[in-house]
């Protein structure tokens, strides 16, 4: 029972745990700010495909 209580102490006084919940907390944001970034590149590039359509379409005689 000794050797229980001392794992456990152990394990509550380690900070590997602690540092690895930091690490996945980072992780996660970077990951959302970018896919937030990718998004808006992504409409952006789209917006810009429909102007040069658009523009080529009323050059051409349109569809």
């Amino acid at each position: 029972m000794k050797s229980l209580a001392q794992k456990m102490h152990r394990f509550l006084v380690s900070e590997d745990g602690p540092t690895a919940v930091e690490y996945a907390v980072m992780l996660a944001l970077i990951v959302v700010v970018c896919l937030g970034a990718i998004d808006a590149i992504g409409q952006r590039a789209n917006s810009t495909f429909e102007g040069v359509e658009t523009g080529m379409a009323a050059t051409v005689g349109g569809t």
